[in-house]
């Protein structure tokens, strides 16, 4: 939604006190605008203490979670729930390394289990893996966005994905089904148009 120069005159003429009360009632009803502000005014943390947090935070649900992958669309909705939570971690924090660094390290702690989600039927564990591949194809596309400095940690996440992949034969299969090229796995091999190339393969029905 965009303001008009007349509306925005009119909330400048609020005096203080109406516009603190109209602030805090906006706060009321939006929790997250309201993280936001407080991390940016006030919170002690900086981003990366927010993210440290992020990954134990990650770390400790997705081992709690793996007790569930038995019940592979129960765990799906665990690990959606956590991803979630690191969205919700980037919004109030705009973490642009902890949107890649993050969403891999929730790969890799889900593939942590490879050996019982290789023991399922499957047409079980499609969709899970499909998830772990679209997580992977929109880390790629932001990694590309990313200052290079980052890069080189960024790479460690993306050789641990790569071997965990590998090591799951219908995963692996799945992946190059869906155009997953493995020689991406390193920031400087990836693609400058790899976001166009994704659209393209999910225009092709792929990804899904």
């Amino acid at each position: 939604m965009e303001y008009s120069k007349e509306f925005k005159a009119a909330l400048s003429a609020f005096s203080g006190p109406e516009k603190d009360k109209l602030i805090f009632r906006l706060l009321r009803k939006d929790k997250l605008l309201s993280k936001k502000l407080y991390f940016e005014l006030i919170d002690p943390e900086t981003t990366d203490d927010k993210r440290n947090t992020m990954e134990e935070i990650v770390t400790e649900k997705v081992l709690l979670a793996s007790k569930y992958t038995g019940n592979v669309p129960y765990f799906l909705t665990i690990i959606r729930k956590i991803s979630a939570e690191i969205t919700e971690h980037i919004k109030i924090t705009t973490d642009k390394f902890g949107e890649v660094s993050l969403n891999l390290l929730l790969v890799n702690k889900i593939l942590e289990n490879n050996s019982d989600l290789s023991r399922q039927r499957f047409d079980n564990v499609y969709k899970l893996y499909i998830y772990i591949i679209n997580k992977v194809f929109k880390s790629l596309t932001l990694i590309k966005k990313l200052d290079e400095d980052y890069w080189m940690e960024i790479d460690e996440y993306l050789r641990d994905t790569q071997e965990k992949i590998l090591a799951n034969h219908y995963l692996q299969k799945l992946c190059i089904n869906n155009g997953l090229d493995f020689n991406w796995f390193e920031c400087e091999k990836i693609p400058d148009n790899i976001d166009q190339i994704m659209k393209e393969i999910k225009s092709q029905g792929f990804l899904r």
